[in-house]
């Protein structure tokens, strides 16, 4: 075999190595209720997601009506508890993730992950979909005083995860930013939450399921 081109491969989570809508949706709909405010349809909060908790809620505060500092710091609370205790109840690993992980596993490529999702929930999200120690790093929303599109998140899931030559790959304009800023190339879903066409995300590559990943990665080392 081939040495691979990349030492490490950095992933988003949400939107990007699981489908967490069903229940990112349902904790959003809890608060909002407790709030007094209608639910918002699951397809309109997959492209809501991917800045971190507290920046969903108060997208789906400014969807259903007014919204202030005090009012998501009032529901914050709230959606956390329920999205705590329900993390992994309707969310699923996108198919192909199980595969491409294990395909780059047996290629000596070290894994990391970085979301904008706060690292402790990242961490339980991780250990419910049975992924404990796969990963070598998890950088939070909240590791850093940074987050995505901010690059330092990014240096510093390579940097933990031992160095080398990366790539990252993710669903948002905030994945791409990051990663673009980092200097590292970036493959893009066209499957994910983005708040955008996949072909405006300016991505290195975009894939339409996980099969592509690595011979995408291939190719962009070569």
């Amino acid at each position: 075999m081939t040495q691979f081109p990349f030492d490490i491969v950095v992933f988003d989570l949400d939107g990007t190595l699981a489908d967490t809508a069903p229940d990112l949706t349902a904790a959003l709909n809890h608060a909002l209720g407790v709030l007094g405010r209608r639910p918002i349809p699951a397809a309109e909060v997959r492209h809501m997601v991917g800045h971190g908790a507290r920046a969903l809620l108060r997208k789906g505060l400014a969807e259903t009506g007014t919204v202030d500092d005090a009012l998501v710091e009032q529901g914050f609370p709230v959606f956390l508890d329920y999205y705590q205790a329900h993390i992994a109840d309707g969310t699923r690993p996108f198919d192909g993730v199980e595969q491409a992980l294990a395909a780059l596993e047996q290629r000596g490529v070290r894994l990391a992950i970085c979301t904008n999702k706060l690292g402790g929930l990242a961490g339980q999200l991780v250990d419910a979909l049975g992924w404990t120690g796969r990963f070598d790093v998890i950088v939070g929303g909240d590791t850093l005083p940074q987050r995505k599109p901010d690059p330092a998140p990014v240096h510093a899931a390579i940097e933990r995860a031992g160095g080398g030559r990366a790539a990252f790959v993710g669903d948002s304009i905030s994945d791409t930013d990051a990663a673009r800023a980092a200097g590292i190339p970036c493959v893009a879903l066209t499957f994910g939450f983005s708040d955008r066409p996949p072909e405006q995300l300016g991505a290195t590559a975009l894939i339409d399921h996980f099969d592509a990943l690595v011979p995408t990665l291939e190719r962009l080392g070569g």
